[in-house]
C-alpha cells in the first residue's frame, strides 16, 4: 500500500516567528517531522508543502519532495484543509492515486514512529475516514472548565453527570493534538473539514504530544528532546 507523509510548513508564524526553521536540540524544526516520516517503514514518500524558499531548501536537503504552495493558501487566515486538498491533488496528478494521506505537523516534533503506525492501524481497523491523535486532557469540562455569561457569572461547560462528584469518575476527555493525522485521500478531496466524516483517534502520551506555538512551548520541547536523547 502507498502511505504518503505530508508536512505543511508556512514561512510565517505569529506566535513564534520563523519557527519551522528554528534549531530545536540541534536541528531545524522542519527536520524533526521529515525524520520521523523517514523512520517509519510504512511510509513510502515524504512531501513538504510550503511557500517559503528556506523551508523548501531545508526540506530538499533532508530528502523530502517539495510541493510549492500557492500564496493564497499560505496566509495567517488560510484554512489548512485547503492546503491538504491542494497537496492531494498535486500528488495524484504527478504519481497517481495513493492509499493513505498522513499529516505530520512540524509543531509536534517529539512524535514516535509507533504513533504514526498506530494511526494507520486504527484508521484501517475502524474503517474511518480519518484518524486524529489525542492526549488525556488536564482539565475536564465537567469539573474545572467554565464559560463566562453575559451577566458576568460563570457556569460549567458541561453539566456534571448525575451521581458523579469527583473529576476522576466523570467521562474521560481528550485534547486533540497535532502529532499525526491519517486519512483517506478521497475524504480530503470531498469533505469540508477535519471532523466532517467518520473520525477515530489514537491516544498519545503527553510527553510526545507537545504542540509548539510559543517560545515557551519551544523551550519546553527542547528540554524534553534533550532529555529523551540522554535516555
Amino acid at each position: 500500500m502507498n502511505h504518503y507523509a505530508f508536512i505543511f510548513a508556512r514561512g510565517g508564524s505569529k506566535g513564534l516567528p520563523r519557527k519551522n526553521v528554528l534549531p530545536l536540540a540541534g536541528k531545524p524544526l522542519i527536520h524533526w517531522s521529515i525524520d520521523s516520516a523517514k523512520a517509519t517503514s510504512l511510509i513510502s514518500r515524504v512531501f513538504v508543502s510550503t511557500e517559503d524558499p528556506e523551508i523548501a531548501r531545508l526540506a530538499k536537503e533532508r530528502g523530502a519532495e517539495v510541493i510549492i504552495r500557492p500564496m493564497a493558501l499560505a496566509q495567517d487566515d488560510s484554512p489548512e484543509w485547503l492546503a491538504w486538498q491542494h497537496a492531494v491533488q498535486w500528488v495524484e496528478e504527478k504519481y497517481g492515486q495513493f492509499d493513505t494521506f498522513i499529516s505530520l505537523p512540524t509543531t509536534s516534533p517529539l512524535r514516535a514512529s509507533e504513533d504514526i503506525e498506530g494511526a494507520l492501524q486504527q484508521l484501517q481497523k475502524v474503517g474511518a475516514d480519518i484518524c486524529i491523535s489525542t492526549t488525556p486532557a488536564a482539565r475536564s469540562p465537567f469539573f474545572n472548565m467554565v464559560m463566562r455569561q453575559q451577566d458576568e457569572t460563570v457556569q460549567l461547560v458541561c453539566e456534571t453527570p448525575s451521581g458523579i462528584s469527583r473529576r476522576q469518575d466523570a467521562p474521560s476527555v481528550y485534547d486533540i493534538t497535532t502529532v499525526v493525522y491519517a486519512a483517506r485521500p478521497a475524504y480530503i478531496r470531498q469533505a469540508t473539514g477535519l471532523l466532517a466524516g467518520k473520525v477515530t483517534s489514537i491516544c498519545v502520551p503527553a510527553e510526545r504530544a507537545v504542540d509548539i506555538d510559543t517560545q515557551l512551548d519551544f523551550d519546553f520541547a527542547e528540554l524534553l528532546a534533550k532529555r529523551m536523547r540522554k535516555v
